[in-house]
Parts: structure tokens; sequence; C-alpha cells
């Protein structure tokens, strides 16, 4: 029998709904949260996911970048943290490659497929830098999604800092002041659930990183919380 010609799949513009509706994603998204919730981890599933593509999305285009890098952005918000379905550690790098399997699978242009996984491999602030324009997206919306419907924990008396600080949080909001080229962090927080020195405690890498995303972009960061720039 002759060998069946391989023909190479044609490229394909790939959107953020394709990717939420592909069975690996749903699947690798769920299982990833039972994880974190087994380890004490705030939530890191399909809440978080979609969140984090929406605010990587809206950033480009704010800025008026081109739409297409826009939807990237998206699509490495969707994915970035689909890696903790292996190991929380170096969760970054692992969700790189699995959304490189999915994404080739899916048909997306390699250069594409490139561009994305460096942004979900550099979107950790252990180790990972803005080193594009999705990148630096990435990397603001993820450290902006703080807020009370995260805390996985059903029991207040066992909260850790973590739970604590975003249990406190009861409205985030990145905002882009176009005016003022400042891309704004504004929260809403109850501070006698945790104190504005606890978030600095466990998330001033996480601000110091922002501050890095938002140059990328000529911008200057802000953190506003309860009204007050600090």
């Amino acid at each position: 029998m002759a060998k069946k010609e391989y023909v190479p799949m044609e490229k394909q513009l790939i959107k953020l709904d394709q990717v939420r509706k592909n069975d690996k994603v749903k699947i690798y998204l769920e299982k990833a949260n039972e994880q974190m919730n087994a380890l004490g981890y705030t939530e890191h599933g399909f809440r978080h996911a979609g969140i984090v593509a929406g605010m990587a999305r809206y950033i480009p285009v704010s800025l008026g970048l081109d739409p297409r890098l826009a939807e990237l952005a998206a699509i490495s918000g969707y994915l970035h943290d689909i890696g903790n379905v292996i190991n929380r550690k170096d969760h970054g790098e692992l969700s790189a490659m699995l959304a490189y399997d999915i994404l080739k699978e899916m048909g997306m242009d390699p250069a594409e497929i490139a561009t994305i996984m460096g942004a979900i491999g550099n979107h950790e602030e252990e180790l990972g830098c803005p080193i594009s324009s999705i990148g630096a997206a990435l990397i603001l919306a993820d450290k902006a999604d703080v807020h009370r419907s995260r805390v996985q924990n059903p029991n207040p008396l066992a909260f850790d800092i973590h739970d604590r600080v975003n249990h406190a949080v009861t409205h985030s909001q990145l905002r882009m002041d176009t005016e003022q080229k400042s891309i704004n962090l504004e929260l809403t927080t109850d501070t006698q659930s945790a104190s504005v020195m606890e978030y600095f405690e466990i998330f001033l890498l996480r601000m110091l990183m922002s501050r890095r995303a938002a140059d990328f972009f000529g911008c200057k960061f802000k953190l506003i919380i309860n009204g007050v720039e600090l």
C-alpha cells in the first residue's frame, strides 16, 4: 500500500473562544485547580484564567496596539497556569510547553506559538520578565487578580496570609489611564481582615514586576488602595 503523502495543516488564526472550547484546555484547567486547592493555594482555574485573559486583552486594546496582538495576549492569559496540572514548581515553563502542544495541534502559526510560549514562560516574578508586549500584558493582568473570590479555603480560622489578603479585597480593577500614561491597579480592601502591610509582605515582588511591565509600554504603574496611591 502506497504511503499517504503528508499534507501540513493549514495555519489558522486561532482565537480565544476556540481555546476556551478545547477539551484538553478544559481538563487541564480543571485538574490544575484541583491540585492547587489540595495544596492550599488560591483559585487558579476557569475564573482566574478568564479574568486574566480579559485583562491581558484590555491593555493592548487600550494602547491602540494591533488587534491580533491583543488576541494573542488573551490566549496567553487563558493558558498561563495550565502547568499547575503537573506541578506548582516551574509551572510557568510547564504551562508554556503544554500550550505549545495544544496550539500546534489546533494549527496555530509557529511564530505566534513561540510568542505565546515566551510570554507564559516569563510570567512568574521569581525568574520572569516582560520580554514582549504580550508578555507585559500577561504579567500586569495576572498580578492584578486579587480578590476574595479566589479564596478556596472554606474555614476563615485556617486562612494563611494569602487567603487573608485576597479575602480582604472586595473590589479590584486594572485601569488604563491614557491621559496620564499610567496603568492603575485599584483595590478596595477591608483593612480589618488584612492590613496594607500584609499585602506588601506577599505581593511586593509582584508589584515590582508589574512596574517593569508597565515600563515596557512607556507607562507608570500605580497601586491605589482605598483611594490612596501608594
